[in-house]
């Protein structure tokens, strides 16, 4: 017998952890807005939803990238909205970019029974696209990632400090 070998893509997976100086419910007044990903996520111009008000699992949304990014659109779908247990999902489903079989899912906890602090953990998985390395490819969406996660540190924290 003659075992051959896989030829699917290699696939990175991550999970990236942020504490940010603000309670939950703060945190995900901002993250559950699936229909509003650029309150804090820089890289997103603007945001149309194609399907779905933002609110319901398998709604739809078209988001415009800014320039200088190897991508212009993405388009995405809710997979999972837990309110009670802080968790959204996303999956790509196409757009202009190299992204294939892109998931992340975004959890937040109260910090170490600190009511007003909160752990966001943020597991992605995604294939290598082809002619880029796993590494390359996983520093990429890691750097996204991250920078997303301090630009939602930044957002609530200043939230916070409005009277």
């Amino acid at each position: 017998m003659e075992i051959l070998p896989s030829s699917s893509p290699p696939k990175c997976s991550s999970v990236l952890v942020q504490h940010i100086n603000a309670p939950v419910p703060l945190v995900w007044s901002i993250v559950r807005r699936f229909d509003k990903p650029e309150l804090y996520k820089r890289f997103v111009q603007t945001t149309t939803m194609l399907s779905g008000d933002g609110d319901n699992i398998g709604c739809v949304r078209k988001v415009q990238i800014v320039s200088g990014l190897p991508a212009q659109v993405s388009i995405e779908r809710l997979n999972l909205l837990e309110a009670n247990l802080h968790v959204i999902s996303f999956s790509i489903v196409g757009g202009d970019h190299r992204l294939a079989n892109y998931r992340s899912t975004m959890l937040l906890l109260e910090k170490n029974d600190e009511a007003d602090k909160t752990t966001v953990m943020e597991s992605y998985t995604v294939d290598a696209p082809t002619g880029s390395s796993k590494e390359d490819t996983c520093y990429f969406v890691e750097n996204i990632i991250r920078w997303n996660l301090e630009s939602l540190a930044s957002v609530a924290e200043r939230m916070t400090s409005v009277p």
